[in-house]
């Protein structure tokens, strides 16, 4: 197993919700690290069996481990770790947490060349439109990691495994194998990046947290029309609840109400005016 030296490195970017845990429903817990959002799926209760859903910055994976122990004991691993896909920020802790957990991690097929060494993400995005986060990103790392011994495609059949009653969705344009995860009986959705609740590009708005409905953070998005299409999909599917990757947990008609504009106003509320992945007609 082997990690490029950036993907494990540090980034001071946090947040006032940083290490602030939410029960979003019984079994759906959010826990923010610095700027981004972790997903526990269990039950709370020693011993009790539990997925974890992306594995949060570079160096969190001390953190995750901590507050999976406070969840669910310790020497209690999940079952499986599921990425709804691999940017760094997703991916930052999982080389670490490998190392004590001997479990099997799940992400679409064309993820993989990004979490087999294969392939590299594109550059961040500085030039894009939108505030300081975006001038910052020069720093965030773009290179694969390699987990090969560990890595699976997710089922064909878009269940989620160990998850029972849930199923992926493809959600595509902020990565090639983005996916979403969702809940048919409760209409629970884990939207990863797909859209988030806070202005992801705004250096204030991601240190206060304040919601707000946006799409797929810009300097790492390179197909704004597929990002489109991924927010069609997710808007008709009525979610109840919505854990995104960055920002608080939304739900109820806020939820409604704002994943409907957005839907209806994609190209003025997401797609940047500017940017190297911008094309002319999109903005």
């Amino acid at each position: 197993m082997e990690n490029s030296s950036s993907t494990e490195r540090f980034q001071p970017v946090t947040s006032v919700g940083s290490g602030i845990g939410i029960e979003v429903t019984p079994d759906l817990y959010c826990y923010t690290i610095q700027i981004v959002n972790v997903i526990f799926y269990g039950i709370a209760g020693e011993g009790n069996d539990w997925v974890l859903i992306d594995a949060g910055m570079p160096t969190s994976g001390g953190k995750i481990k901590e507050e999976a122990e406070k969840r669910f004991g310790k020497n209690n691993p999940p079952k499986a770790i599921i990425l709804t896909h691999g940017h760094f920020d997703h991916i930052g802790g999982i080389i670490e947490l490998l190392e004590v957990w001997d479990v099997p991690v799940y992400a679409h097929e064309l993820e993989l060349p990004y979490l087999t060494g294969k392939k590299n993400y594109p550059e961040p995005d500085t030039t894009v439109e939108g505030g300081m986060v975006s001038k910052m990103s020069f720093a965030f790392p773009h290179e694969s990691i390699d987990i090969s011994e560990y890595i699976q495609p997710l089922p064909i059949d878009h269940t989620v495994p160990f998850m029972p009653n849930w199923k992926w969705i493809h959600t595509p344009g902020h990565s090639e194998g983005h996916v979403s995860l969702f809940r048919n009986e409760d209409h629970a959705l884990i939207a990863g990046d797909a859209f988030v609740t806070v202005k992801q590009e705004s250096l204030y708005k991601v240190f206060t947290q304040e919601k707000e409905i946006s799409g797929p953070p810009r300097y790492l998005t390179p197909d704004w029309e597929a990002s489109e299409s991924s927010v069609n999909i997710l808007e008709a599917m009525d979610p109840a609840v919505a854990i995104t990757g960055h920002g608080v947990p939304v739900s109820g008609e806020w939820l409604k109400e704002n994943l409907t504009e957005l839907k209806n106003n994609f190209k003025s509320i997401a797609v940047p005016d500017y940017g190297k992945f911008v094309k002319d007609d999109q903005c």
